[in-house]
């Protein structure tokens, strides 16, 4: 299974929310440290707000911090707030099909059933399982 990078980028900025749960972290800060584009992760930032996995604040000393704690949020349920909208293949999607095995797919169950499995193995791991290590001022600056 592959992951979209709004799911990948969403992940790396919770992993680093997670590691300093009482810390706001801005989406400056976190695009420069990850090095992916502060528009995007303001996109994903605000789909995770949304579905309350974080709260933002606006102003100095604002940006994201876990809406609650990172072993309460169960990893399976951030692929699937990150990930809404895109079919693992063209025939689970709400659009047209154009595949002409449609009607006679043997496939499509079992890769229903992957994607069930896949999401249910996360489900299994809290957010706080993959939190990154602590960063201090010291070793940031060093």
């Amino acid at each position: 299974m592959r992951l979209t990078s709004f799911t990948d980028f969403g992940l790396r900025a919770l992993m680093r929310l997670a590691s300093d749960p009482d810390r706001a972290f801005s989406t400056a800060e976190l695009a420069e440290e990850f090095n992916i584009s502060r528009n995007h992760l303001t996109k994903i930032i605000a789909a995770l707000a949304q579905a309350r996995i974080v709260t933002t604040r606006r102003g100095g000393g604002g940006g994201a911090i876990l809406a609650r704690p990172a072993d309460q949020i169960k990893l399976g349920d951030i692929v699937r707030v990150l990930e809404a909208g895109q079919a693992l293949v063209e025939c689970f999607s709400a659009g047209e099909i154009t595949c002409s095995l449609t009607r006679d797919c043997r496939l499509k169950s079992r890769l229903r059933s992957a994607e069930a499995a896949f999401l249910a193995d996360l489900d299994r791991s809290s957010l706080a399982s993959i939190a990154l290590p602590v960063v201090s001022n010291s070793e940031s600056t060093a």
